[in-house]
């Protein structure tokens, strides 16, 4: 079920109405989990029981690992988390594991490589394991016995509710929780943040609606045989474009995300901090995808050893995390490469700043920006073929095609396209020179007011073909 489709606007407008509606407090738990349910059965009703299955596991695991026999604790929660993986792995990969393993035309092969994919699975098999990791690691002990109810059944309600939660189910952000379970609460309607809510909403809708949506309508030349019949130049416009079409479209679900939560009275964290201003690699991992980043990092890099055993291990250790990571994004090679160029990256980058002091001058910095998303874009082409082999046939034109004829139309309009995406990073570049959002406001009054009906009037007027989100095969 799209954010953008008639579907999804009926069932959150009865959501939301029954949420507030005076008296159903004690109810408005049960009326969100049935409301997340339908969301995920309306796409993959046949694999609902997948998620409840997960949902399962995660109740009676992190159930027994706070209130079961205590010399059995990390026993359950090591069953909790291979559970988890093992659902993950079987529905993910297997299809990858029929490919490489065995021959086609075996019974074998042919059934995993038919496995579908469960919409969402990544990000709430994460979700489970950072339950089940957080209770085992007694992570504020008193806190977790208070939020972990005694009741089975209450704390099923809970453990429903915190992985179904239909905001950010199919493509996160992937909530911890430790830090969604203390905001399990009765909601009212008077506390709703409605200037965040519409803000957060019409940016997430226009970054998806306009500029996304559009910019994959000229994109598409990226696939094989297209790019092979065009110039350089435009293949170097087609990855920047993709560059803005991705980051458009996941910062703009990231957005919906943060916005429908906040109309039921939750609080998700940000998951996009400006990724294309990032002055080196860690500083763009600690702006993309933050909430999975964090989640890498907190409970794969650290548990590994992080940088606490020595270089060589610290670099072995930013390898298998981000390879591990490219992986999480699909069962495809290519998803690892993509994993392992951004670990090398990471390694490379780590060595030089232990031996090598550069100046802060401004001109560096605005290099290095330059540098890191140059780096970035042209990565991208590995989540966009996922066919290995035509990334390198992609790579091959980009040498091989400078006679070949220019899209002119489809560069001008990719450029059209990604000004607001230039924009919004612009933005950053003013509020870190100190031209904050108050001081603009005062000398613009009506410039915000301006800037969303400018993005309201797109969405009605200029949206592109309506499209899943690209996380969504994640």
């Amino acid at each position: 079920m799209l954010y953008n489709s008639f579907e999804f606007i009926r069932l959150l407008l009865i959501t939301f109405c029954l949420y507030y509606f005076p008296g159903v407090g004690r109810w408005q738990v049960p009326l969100l989990i049935i409301a997340s349910l339908l969301f995920y059965a309306y796409g993959q009703a046949d694999l609902l029981w997948l998620l409840l299955l997960s949902v399962l596991i995660n109740i009676l695991t992190s159930y027994f690992v706070v209130f079961g026999r205590q010399s059995l604790r990390k026993t359950i929660a090591i069953c909790g988390v291979v559970g988890n993986l093992s659902i993950l792995c079987f529905y993910k990969y297997g299809p990858l594991l029929g490919e490489t393993f065995f021959p086609s035309g075996t019974a074998l092969g042919e059934w995993l490589v038919s496995l579908p994919l469960p919409i969402g699975i990544s990000f709430f098999t994460f979700q489970g394991i950072s339950l089940i990791v957080d209770t085992y690691r007694n992570r504020e002990v008193n806190e977790y016995r208070t939020l972990i109810a005694r009741s089975l059944i209450k704390h099923a309600r809970t453990v429903l509710l915190f992985k179904a939660f239909f905001p950010q189910l199919i493509a996160g952000p992937i909530v911890k929780a430790h830090f969604f379970l203390p905001q399990i609460s009765p909601k009212l309607l008077k506390d709703v943040q409605w200037e965040y809510c519409f803000r957060t909403l019409v940016l997430g809708y226009f970054l998806k609606m306009v500029v996304a949506d559009n910019l994959k309508d000229y994109t598409v030349l990226m696939t094989y045989p297209y790019f092979e019949t065009v110039s350089s130049f435009t293949l170097i416009a087609l990855l920047f474009g993709y560059s803005m079409q991705i980051f458009a479209d996941f910062a703009g679900y990231s957005l919906i995300a943060l916005g429908l939560a906040a109309l039921f009275g939750y609080r998700f964290p940000i998951n996009f901090n400006f990724p294309y201003m990032a002055t080196s690699f860690s500083d763009f991992w600690r702006r993309w995808h933050i909430s999975l980043s964090s989640f890498l990092r907190e409970y794969l890099y650290i548990p590994l050893g992080g940088n606490r055993r020595g270089p060589v291990r610290t670099y072995i250790n930013l390898l298998l995390t981000m390879v591990l990571g490219g992986l999480w994004h699909g069962a495809a090679w290519s998803y690892a490469v993509w994993g392992l160029a951004h670990g090398l990256a990471l390694a490379g980058e780590r060595l030089v700043r232990d031996y090598i002091r550069l100046p802060r001058a401004s001109w560096l910095q605005a290099v290095k920006v330059v540098l890191v998303f140059g780096y970035v874009t042209f990565a991208w082409l590995l989540f966009r073929l996922p066919d290995f082999d035509h990334v390198l046939a992609y790579g091959r034109s980009l040498f091989m095609n400078s006679r070949k004829p220019h899209e002119v139309l489809s560069v001008g309009f990719i450029a059209v396209y990604s000004i607001p995406v230039l924009a919004y990073h612009w933005f950053y570049l003013l509020r870190k020179q100190g031209a904050n959002q108050q001081a603009l406001s005062a000398q613009w009054p009506h410039l915000d007011v301006a800037i969303n009906s400018f993005m309201l009037f797109m969405i009605i007027t200029n949206s592109g073909s309506s499209s899943t989100f690209i996380y969504f095969q994640f």
